[in-house]
């Protein structure tokens, strides 16, 4: 971490909690989304985790174990 970094996260740190949400939410925001990023709707989101659910109690799709998933980072 650069010094500049570290000075601007101190500051940020320094800030109330309301504050400091809104810098997390403005950093956040001006990060743009990965390759292959689809936008998705609240309702178009729950379809997904619902079909998703689905496949999973169906025995479709067995998923991927959290210790293998925690290697892909």
């Amino acid at each position: 971490m650069s010094e500049a970094c570290r000075a601007v996260l101190q500051a940020a740190l320094a800030l109330p909690e309301n504050e400091r949400l809104d810098v997390a939410n403005k950093i956040y925001e001006s990060i743009p989304p990965p390759p292959g990023f689809v936008e998705m709707s609240e309702d178009e989101f729950a379809a997904e985790l619902e079909r998703r659910a689905t496949e999973m109690e169906e025995g479709v799709d067995e998923g991927i174990p959290w210790s293998e998933l925690k290697k892909m980072r």
